[in-house]
């Protein structure tokens, strides 16, 4: 893995720890920034040795506390779509990712940050966190899926509410609304509890993996057909290795070993 400017990386039995570094800005998403999240999970996707991710922020105060205003403040029409569009791709990256992406919040989750975490697959949060797409207190509305992510996960009217209000939740409220899987008292119990979910999840056939998370993302497409996905993930999983391996293993009452073929 490379060194990067602004996100610290490290890979520990498979699963990769990425860190927003800039904690001097509330680890706000700068070009830069994106840039580097996007050529680390381009390196991520091709990787054989890594089988998850877990990202975080820097330091207690924010996971990431949204974008970085004074790039924002210099938008125009023509760049600013170019803008959102370029952190939608880059977002969506991270969805369909055939790997398991936790992120692990704390303190503000705002803005872009939000957005992030929305991306990944699931979210763990210290008891601290706050999330919250606040754009309109700015002129704007979220651009890279907000819109689109918290409608999903919360529904029409809350998410209608939170983004033209501009308000905050808390974690447990986050909880009960579905935006976030586990809460914990602390940082560091969140990022525990993401490694045991990243473990769990290690454990198993790679290659079904990526097909849920193929099948759960094309619930939300509207030009592709959820059912047809998921049967013709099902007949790529049976043919696979790991069908064999899994069903030969359960049969023969011992545990399997996955190849992801």
């Amino acid at each position: 893995m490379a060194e990067y400017n602004n996100i610290l990386t490290e890979v520990k039995e498979g699963i990769l720890y990425l860190t927003v570094n800039r904690e001097e800005k509330m680890n706000a998403l700068n070009f830069a920034t994106l840039e580097e999240l996007k050529a680390i999970f381009e390196e991520v996707a091709d990787s054989k040795s890594i089988k998850g991710v877990i990202i975080t922020g820097a330091g207690e105060r924010a996971f990431i506390a949204g974008a970085d205003i004074s790039e924002i403040a210099e938008l125009n029409e023509v760049n600013a779509r170019k803008f959102a569009e370029n952190g939608q791709e880059i977002f969506s990256t991270i969805e369909n990712l055939h790997k398991p992406v936790i992120a692990v919040t704390n303190g503000f989750t705002l803005g872009g940050g939000c957005e992030l975490a929305m991306a990944c697959h699931m979210r763990v949060a210290s008891a601290n966190a706050k999330f919250g797409q606040p754009e309109v207190n700015l002129g704007i509305i979220p651009g890279y899926g907000g819109t689109q992510r918290l409608t999903i996960l919360i529904g029409r009217g809350k998410a209608n509410e939170l983004m033209m209000t501009g308000d905050m939740v808390d974690a447990n409220e986050a909880l009960s609304l579905g935006l976030v899987n586990h809460v914990l008292p602390t940082k560091a119990d969140a990022i525990a509890k993401a490694e045991e979910i990243v473990a769990k999840i290690m454990s198993k056939a790679p290659l079904a993996i990526g097909m849920i998370i193929d099948c759960v993302n094309a619930v939300y497409l509207s030009d592709e057909n959820g059912f047809q996905t998921e049967a013709n993930s099902f007949a790529r999983c049976v043919k696979s290795g790991d069908y064999k391996e899994g069903t030969t293993a359960f049969l023969e009452k011992r545990k399997p070993n996955f190849k992801g073929e």
